[in-house]
């Protein structure tokens, strides 16, 4: 039996989160309306998610005193990884301690918070197809794995970033400093460390969304949402879409290649499993040991969304990841650099039929900043895509 206590009283049950941006103020949304007090921690203040949290915290996360400071005088229940660059090992000597239970598990957030961690378990320790790879220390490196056998074209991403951000595609040797630069520059944390990966010829990517949870036996029990299709642009989501038509066959060997990844990784809660397709074959590209971009979608389309079922999972109660009807979602950029912009075209927006918007209130606007995002409900995919795209293009930034 699972018991919640009551939010600013001596049994509150509480929960951190670590990294308080669009996905984790959809996450304290659901934490909130099931009676949970919230502490939202980001590295700036007013993060959308501190702006709907009981408690707004602002620190280094990457520096282990400061993360070790807070913990211990905030006393969660639970400490809720939703960003990569986070002291892990702080974290995982924290919960060995038995000082606070991490999600999914503190090992977990080590692992995938660079890509190095977590396909050297897919591919080594799982035997998980996967693009060829290397990791490199220096441009010498990553020429001379590009000559030596991962070719052209090729993808280079750095070990640890988010939302596609510093990885770039390469065609050809005049392209290779620019995307080691890039890839420098759009690293979480300066590690001097790139992945390049074989370009795998794939028909589409998909998220296979996966949730472990506690069953009525106790047990975890593992459960997947249906595929969300995305197109991405530089390595960041535009678009993406609910449900995406898959070969029986490829939705059964990816829900194989989710639950492998997600046993080892253990704990519970929802994954965002990334995977390549082509026909029958699957391969896996990445994890996130939380809610994933792609999945906003789900706000429109799921009985429960991916926010929704983190927080049920999370705090041990029955999760539903049915299907409500398809929908996709469309990205609203910022567009300007600029603080405290304003929205104009709202009104017009919301005109379109079967839509919404999440406008995620970021103090400061980049030009690609991800600053909203539109939804849309339709009797098919096709109609709730130009929907979204329509609604999305009616809303305006602009400085105030």
């Amino acid at each position: 039996m699972t018991t919640l206590g009551t939010p600013l009283s001596p049994h509150a049950t509480k929960v951190m989160l670590l990294g308080s941006g669009e996905l984790g103020k959809e996450v304290l949304i659901a934490l909130q309306r099931l009676g949970v007090e919230t502490i939202a921690v980001d590295r700036y203040e007013n993060a959308p998610g501190q702006q709907v949290a009981h408690h707004a915290r602002t620190i280094t996360m990457s520096d282990p005193a400061q993360l070790k400071a807070l913990i211990e005088a905030e006393k969660p229940h639970l400490v809720v990884p939703e960003i990569e660059a986070i002291a892990t090992p702080m974290l995982e000597e924290l919960e060995a301690a038995g000082v606070v239970r991490v999600i999914p598990t503190a090992r977990a957030a080590r692992l995938t918070m660079d890509r190095e961690g977590i396909r050297v378990l897919a591919a080594e320790t799982l035997g998980l197809p996967t693009s060829p790879y290397k990791f490199c220390n220096s441009l010498e490196e990553l020429q001379a794995a590009i000559d030596g056998g991962i070719g052209y074209p090729c993808i280079v991403k750095p070990v640890m970033s988010s939302s596609g951000k510093g990885q770039s595609k390469i065609d050809g040797p005049a392209d290779v400093q620019k995307a080691w630069d890039y890839a420098m520059a759009g690293g979480r944390v300066s590690h001097g460390r790139v992945i390049v990966e074989g370009f795998i010829d794939f028909d589409y990517e998909i998220t296979q969304l996966t949730v472990r949870s506690v069953g009525a036996d106790g047990q975890i029990v593992t459960s997947f949402c249906d595929p969300i299709g995305h197109v991405q642009v530089s390595g960041d989501y535009v678009e993406s879409w609910q449900p995406h038509p898959m070969h029986p066959a490829a939705l059964e060997k990816s829900r194989q290649i989710a639950k492998a990844v997600t046993d080892n990784l253990g704990g519970q809660g929802l994954f965002g499993v990334e995977l390549f397709v082509k026909g029958e074959q699957v391969w896996f590209s990445e994890v996130s040991p939380r809610p994933h971009d792609t999945g906003l979608v789900t706000l429109c389309t799921q009985n429960q969304s991916e926010f929704e079922l983190h927080a049920r999972a999370i705090l041990g109660l029955p999760v539903d990841t049915s299907l409500r009807n398809p929908g996709a979602s469309a990205v609203i950029y910022g567009g300007v650099e600029a603080q405290g912009i304003v929205f104009d075209g709202v009104d017009e927006a919301l005109r379109v039929p079967g839509t919404d918007l999440r406008l995620f209130g970021k103090p400061e606007s980049f030009v690609k900043r991800r600053m909203g995002v539109a939804l849309a409900r339709a009797a098919d995919v096709e109609t709730a895509r130009t929907n979204a795209k329509q609604a999305a293009s009616k809303v305006r930034p602009r400085v105030a």
